[in-house]
């Protein structure tokens, strides 16, 4: 049944096509255009006029219910040319396949709000590993909050990730501009954060107890899943609570958006050490190992070792290779100029890595990974004799510190538009960069897999042909 919303008539909800995987809603706007669909609760709530509309939003104006942005802006030649199929999501081990509806709903203010500004209680919580910009992201989120009109003591902070919400020692801390002001220059979380998910229905019933009508859930894929099972679980038992999604993760994997927020400064960060090992590697004639974060996705890797220049072998988890082919090209590098610089992320080569070094799962399921930075160190002893191996892991250093200016201000943006999107009515989504434009899109969209380079894309080729990288299988 189609309901009227604000002088606006709602469309019908159909499903896009799917294989293996979950639907992902899809509505047709009055010209045809077709896009990715954010559920609402507004049913539930009462519309009422914004209070940024005596300014005109400070000038700026505000956003159409139905502006729409273009998800793919590229036309093809055919499907075999680089990146034609980025409309679409894969996960290989999976076969995981999703046909994306060409456009996204646009972030930002509306005329139109759905929620009493003085009758609001707002949550934020923090999931799943450090990332640069968390702080960032719940300072503004805090303030734009205020903004509207909620009252600083009907704002408060879940302590240590989704476990405080029902660990009876840990009380939520109460978040106004005194709380968060200056925790944009500080890294980590003033949160606190932990992995592994907890009971849902438990959580809901927190929320039902504390009267949250707004949850904002910073966090990855994991958290991400989490929020969605939550908004879910919150449907199921009547309880109107808007539950909304900021992707956050360092390893830049979440599908569809441009970039995570904190990569750029991971990145930054990154190429600093690997400037450093070559440095090291120089002086002693030798090798240098620099082990990144990179669980399944190489991105930091890649982009760092070509914003540094100084990297001559670069291996991630996407690209297969043998160590009789590394140790050979590490020869020829050492022979043709004394010393070698090598870039690792943490996930690559584990299919080769000495069995029994690692096991298990860590609390959010993930598999714990094997030591391929130390790995390659005792491989590279062994095969090229009276050459010193220099070891550096930056790991955690590059993931604990504050946010570069292009990420503090991605993080502005991302809280001012997750807080916008709530006021608006959307449950279940997530808000983040696409083609460079602010959109909201359902939860759904990027928790069915994790984004990895493309082994054939030019991102990958462009490092290959910087460094003159021959295939290593």
């Amino acid at each position: 049944m189609q309901r009227k919303i604000a002088n606006h008539e709602e469309p019908p909800r159909e499903e896009a096509p799917t294989k293996s995987s979950p639907s992902i809603p899809v509505a047709t706007r009055g010209d045809g255009k077709r896009y990715l669909d954010v559920k609402d609760i507004r049913d539930k709530l009462t519309p009422q006029v914004s209070p940024f509309m005596e300014s005109n939003n400070a000038g700026a104006g505000f956003v159409g219910d139905k502006d729409l942005v273009q998800i793919g802006i590229m036309q093809f030649e055919s499907n075999k040319s680089s990146g034609a199929q980025s409309n679409s999501l894969y996960d290989a081990t999976a076969n995981t396949w999703m046909e994306l509806a060409p456009y996204a709903i646009r972030s930002g203010p509306r005329k139109t709000i759905y929620h009493d500004p003085q009758a609001v209680t707002a949550a934020i919580v923090t999931c799943g590993g450090l990332c640069p910009g968390l702080n960032d992201v719940v300072q503004n989120i805090v303030y734009t909050l205020q903004d509207h009109g909620v009252p600083q003591e009907q704002i408060f902070g879940v302590k240590f990730g989704l476990r405080g919400f029902l660990d009876r020692h840990t009380k939520p801390i109460n978040l106004d501009r005194a709380c968060v002001d200056g925790i944009q220059l500080r890294g980590g979380t003033i949160l606190g954060t932990s992995r592994g998910n907890a009971k849902m229905h438990e959580i809901v019933d927190r929320l039902r107890l504390w009267g949250v009508t707004m949850l904002f859930v910073i966090g990855g894929n994991g958290g991400n899943a989490a929020a969605h099972s939550i908004a879910q679980e919150c449907e199921r038992q009547g309880v109107v609570c808007n539950v909304v999604g900021v992707p956050k993760s360092i390893d830049n994997d979440i599908q569809l958006i441009d970039r995570c927020f904190g990569f750029d400064t991971a990145v930054e960060e990154a190429q600093r050490a690997l400037i450093c090992a070559r440095v090291e590697a120089k002086s002693a004639a030798g090798i240098a190992i620099v082990k990144l974060m990179g669980r399944s996705s190489g991105f930091i890797s890649l982009n760092a070792s070509m914003a540094s220049g100084v990297v001559d072998l670069c291996l991630i988890p996407e690209i297969p290779f043998t160590i009789p082919k590394v140790v050979a090209f590490v020869k020829k590098i050492l022979a043709a100029k004394d010393f070698c610089v090598i870039c690792v992320a943490e996930g690559a080569g584990q299919d080769i890595v000495q069995a029994g070094a690692a096991g298990g799962t860590d609390p959010s399921g993930n598999p714990i990974l094997k030591d391929i930075g130390t790995f390659l160190r005792d491989e590279f002893h062994q095969a090229i004799k009276g050459v010193e191996v220099r070891y550096i892991d930056p790991s955690y250093m590059i993931r604990s510190i504050p946010t570069i200016t292009t990420d503090r201000i991605y993080c502005k943006v991302l809280a001012q538009g997750a807080v916008h999107g709530a006021f608006a009515g959307y449950t279940d989504f997530t808000v983040g960069l696409v083609n460079t434009h602010y959109v909201y899109v359902p939860t759904t969209t990027i928790i069915q897999s994790a984004r990895t380079v493309d082994p054939c894309g030019r991102q990958w080729n462009r490092l290959k042909t910087a460094i003159n990288q021959p295939d290593l299988v």
